[in-house]
């Protein structure tokens, strides 16, 4: 079968299944988006890598302005243009879409349409209820509403148009329900995170000799994205918490854009704060390993259309997680049944978790106990060949689907000779 998996963001687990799809003997196609600068996962191909798969990164001709709307928009029509040129040259049996922001996915919509290209929706986050939140923050309610309402329009009718829906947690579902959509055609599989590249490690690691850190204090990482989801301050205010009970803590964030200048500026000179951009994919699982507790961050307008998935590399990485986040969002859960702490995502919040560190961080051997359950969980819920087998039935069901439906007929073996079917 060709497959054309593109998620836009290029994060780790989504590469995973690539390879581990192009691995049983299907062509994969994997793109990500050149300009969208975040934490990627392993996105070159190896000597290891079967000859069936690529990887290739799509890039717009205009500029990406991330918080311009206009520009933003423009940029998302311009990259929809040249995935479609993209496919038009590699047609493929399967479009995967992940991680695409809503406007480029709604050009995208219609050309499928069009096309008669069987796709499916392998939904990431609910960004009509992102942007509707933002144009609240940002505009008047007269003219906050009407974005609202298009957004959700245009997200509601791509769940509708796909083939088949992917939903990263139920929760989805209510939503869907809420927008008066049948989900025959949907079906929740949880995110993960790849357990053969996340090990544990070492604290005291090459990584950490590379930056420096110093061996002494507690130390507190933060590895992600730092955006509209996600309050930056809150990290400081954690450390402080800690620092005020008497732990020897420092923090590390590894992350740039918005997020991390206001958290550098805020942080001005302090040594205790040391701010790094993003890191190499294949270092990554030594940067979680320096760690003696990760910290992940949700603010609660995001807490319904969006789960952190850098919660899942921590239980990987079997590493003590605090989240400040709701509650109700499914991430706190995994928290909490790895052993670690979840508050709301406020200065309360974090004064809570600075008491829980300093019960919790001084007892070393606790926190590898908690770091131990945090990689069981990861170990039994993170089986790339069970999630392989899902995603592998959902495609050939929507190659199915679409063959009864009288669309033109796909080619659908598994390989081929030049490793990409004609």
């Amino acid at each position: 079968m060709r497959l054309n998996v593109h998620d836009y963001s290029g994060h780790p687990f989504q590469v995973q299944l690539s390879r581990a799809l192009a691995a049983r003997g299907h062509d994969v196609l994997h793109n990500y988006a050149l300009q969208y600068v975040t934490g990627h996962g392993d996105l070159e191909v190896g000597p290891q890598d079967p000859a069936t798969l690529r990887i290739e990164a799509l890039k717009a001709d205009i500029a990406l302005k991330k918080y311009n709307p206009v520009a933003r928009a423009r940029f998302e029509r311009a990259y929809a243009d040249v995935w479609q040129a993209s496919l038009a040259a590699n047609p493929a049996d399967v479009v995967v879409a992940c991680n695409v922001p809503l406007f480029a996915l709604g050009r995208m919509r219609r050309y499928f349409e069009r096309a008669g290209q069987p796709w499916v929706l392998w939904h990431q986050d609910i960004y009509s209820l992102a942007i509707a939140a933002e144009a609240s923050r940002r505009w008047p309610f007269v003219a906050a509403k009407p974005v609202g309402v298009a957004v959700e329009r245009m997200e509601r009718a791509q769940v509708r148009s796909a083939d088949r829906v992917v939903a990263s947690t139920d929760r989805f579902l209510d939503q869907y329900d809420r927008w008066g959509l049948s989900t025959d055609h949907v079906e929740v599989i949880p995110n993960w995170a790849p357990i053969d590249e996340l090990v544990p490690g070492q604290r005291d690691n090459a990584w950490a000799r590379e930056q420096h850190l110093p061996t002494g204090p507690v130390r507190l990482l933060y590895a992600g994205t730092l955006g509209r989801k996600h309050n930056p301050l809150l990290l400081l205010d954690l450390l402080d918490s800690a620092r005020a009970r008497g732990v020897d803590a420092m923090l590390v964030v590894c992350s740039q854009g918005v997020g991390a200048d206001d958290l550098r500026e805020a942080a001005g000179s302090r040594p205790d704060v040391r701010i790094l951009g993003y890191q190499p994919a294949e270092r990554f699982a030594e940067v979680l390993a320096s760690a003696d507790a990760v910290v992940a961050l949700l603010e609660p307008d995001a807490a319904a259309f969006s789960v952190p998935s850098k919660v899942l590399s921590y239980l990987s990485a079997g590493r003590p997680i605090i989240g400040l986040m709701p509650g109700v969002n499914p991430a706190a859960g995994d928290i909490v049944s790895a052993g670690g702490f979840v508050a709301e995502p406020t200065a309360a919040g974090a004064r809570a978790a600075g008491e829980w560190l300093a019960t919790t961080g001084r007892d070393t051997e606790a926190l590898a106990r908690i770091g131990a359950t945090a990689r069981t969980i990861a170990e039994q819920r993170f089986d790339i060949d069970r999630i392989a087998d899902r995603f592998e039935a959902i495609f050939e069901s929507t190659v199915s689907r679409a063959l009864a439906a009288g669309e033109p007929a796909l080619v659908v073996s598994r390989g081929s000779a030049n490793g990409w079917a004609a």
